[in-house]
């Protein structure tokens, strides 16, 4: 995990709402149907790491009955989630609550969910491999665990951020700030832990070409996400914080060339859905 907890701007976050989503989209196209009135009530599911709610909000959309609940810890995340709460459409309820993802074990506090997914947030939390066991606890029989999460720390948008922050001039005050290679696990490491836990589990991976528009759309980007460690570690240091941004910004421009139609962003995400068994 990174040294400094990033600080999230959901507005920045927001920019590319509609790339952003579109992975969510297609991992809960894998997720199969819940119960429409389980034993317990309503169908319960947790949005574990939901940021600024617009996501979690899709979820009503799916299970109209349900009762949704978002976790963040994030502040200025939740506080922006907070326009999506309340009564749904279909009779449900969604909310959201405060929750370390590295410390949250709702089993412990008698909690039970039919679903809990996670979207682009597991590759902030150290040592996510070792929750799996609690939160399975957590799912009522025959509940699924869905996740997915960037899988590119190899990828130039990275590497290079990782290049210039581990050079000479950065690396004392960035070297441990930025997130690690082993933030994100392989395939396969997914696959065995969630089977040996006893889940039927559902691996892929795939490949987005993202068109972005504007200026330095890929800056843009990275500002909302991965960037925010450096930005949060040199906040109290605006001139330091420029320079650095200037540096990257450049190494961004000749690896991201913009074309006519935008600047192509190749972008690797890696999905899981792991049925607890019944």
């Amino acid at each position: 995990m990174p040294a400094t907890t990033p600080t999230w701007d959901p507005g920045q976050y927001l920019r590319h709402a509609d790339h952003r989503a579109r992975p969510f989209t297609d991992l809960l196209a894998r997720v199969p149907d819940l119960p429409a009135e389980p034993p317990a009530g309503p169908p319960r599911i947790a949005d574990l790491g939901c940021g600024p709610g617009n996501a979690t909000a899709v979820l009503a959309d799916r299970w109209p009955t349900a009762h949704i609940t978002g976790y963040d810890n994030s502040a200025p995340m939740l506080e922006r989630a907070e326009e999506y709460a309340g009564p749904t459409a279909g009779g449900g309820r969604l909310d959201f609550a405060y929750a370390d993802a590295e410390a949250w074990a709702p089993a412990e506090a008698g909690e039970t969910y039919d679903l809990i997914v996670s979207n682009a947030a597991l590759q902030w939390v150290g040592g996510h491999l070792d929750a799996f066991p609690a939160w399975l606890d957590a799912l009522a029989p025959g509940g699924t665990f869905a996740f997915q999460v960037p899988d590119n720390l190899d990828a130039p948008l990275h590497a290079l951020m990782r290049e210039l922050g581990t050079g000479a001039r950065w690396k004392s005050r960035l070297g441990e700030v930025l997130r690690r290679e082993d933030s994100v696990h392989a395939p396969l490491v997914y696959l065995d832990r969630l089977t040996r836990l006893g889940c039927e589990a559902d691996v892929w991976e795939t490949t987005y070409l993202h068109v972005l528009r504007g200026e330095d759309p890929v800056l843009d980007w990275v500002k909302g996400t991965g960037l925010l460690p450096v930005l949060t570690a040199l906040a109290d240091d605006p001139e330091a914080r420029d320079a650095f941004v200037a540096e990257y910004r450049d190494l961004l421009r000749a690896v991201y060339p913009a074309a006519e139609y935008g600047t192509v962003l190749p972008f690797q995400r890696l999905f899981a859905v792991a049925r607890k068994a019944g």
